[in-house]
């Protein structure tokens, strides 16, 4: 997609953002502008929803439909839009914080229904805008505002919590790797016809998880990041002792036969119609 059809689908009169100088989120608000460029979906037609943090200050941003709701709620948000307006193209997005603790209900119903959103879980392991406290993926041993010794809590895997609640997609990338995050974003949208689709993207905080973890350069954060990636096709030849400490990214879920809830929603309004 050519950078001036990207900048279309930006409201640069918001610029500069709020985020920190080099943080993650910019590479995943390039990678979802150019997924739907690249899709030709009419801004008109998408909804880009989010809950409170770092990462959903992103709505502001772009020049779509947009929707900047409650704290851990913007599932639920995003499910009455998608149930009063089937046919819209919703991407949710949301920190590890934001999806996985105050909203993790929300998360974890929101597979189950097999919604057609699209949910882009942007994972940096931290509460970064609100004091550098840990977060459920937060790693065990990792220094946090709340866990001065390390945190002692096991942490969350997002797409296997996905995939056992019953999402339809599920992959996982990286910010190291923009080309996979757009790939997969764009093959979560499309899926949105079936279901309800996660992506989870690694990304960092390089000013509150960084400082407290010798990863305080943005640098730092993309050479780790690359340093600690394995492919699902490797992964599935390693040992659990091979993986001790690995990143594995890939497709995890794509159920290409599911059947999406709205879809299903509208067959219970037909058969009532059909009583009366």
């Amino acid at each position: 997609m050519p950078r001036e059809d990207v900048k279309k689908l930006l409201r640069t009169k918001f610029m500069p953002h709020i985020w920190c100088p080099g943080c993650g989120h910019g590479i995943i608000m390039h990678a979802i502008l150019r997924a739907i460029g690249d899709l030709k979906i009419p801004k008109e037609k998408v909804c880009i929803s989010s809950g409170i943090g770092c990462s959903s200050r992103m709505p502001g941003y772009i020049d779509a439909c947009t929707l900047h709701t409650a704290h851990g709620r913007s599932l639920a948000f995003a499910t009455g839009v998608k149930m009063a307006n089937p046919e819209l193209t919703i991407v949710n997005v949301m920190g590890d914080g934001d999806g996985t603790a105050i909203g993790g209900n929300h998360f974890i119903h929101a597979c189950r229904r097999n919604i057609g959103i699209a949910a882009i879980v942007m994972n940096n392991n931290i509460y970064g805008m609100t004091g550098g406290q840990a977060s459920p993926t937060t790693p065990e041993g990792a220094f946090a505002a709340t866990a001065p010794y390390g945190s002692i809590d096991p942490t969350f895997d997002v797409c296997k919590l996905a995939a056992g609640a019953g999402a339809t997609y599920v992959a996982r990338t990286t910010v190291a790797n923009p080309i996979q995050c757009e790939q997969f974003i764009k093959k979560a949208i499309e899926h949105q016809k079936k279901g309800f689709a996660v992506v989870e993207i690694v990304t960092y905080c390089h000013t509150q998880f960084g400082r407290k973890n010798k990863r305080s350069r943005p640098t730092d954060n993309i050479k780790w990041l690359k340093e600690h990636t394995v492919l699902k096709a490797q992964a599935d030849k390693m040992t659990p002792e091979e993986l001790e400490g690995k990143l594995i990214v890939g497709e995890f879920v794509n159920i290409e036969n599911a059947r999406e809830y709205t879809d299903r929603y509208n067959d219970v309004i037909a058969r009532a119609q059909a009583k009366n």
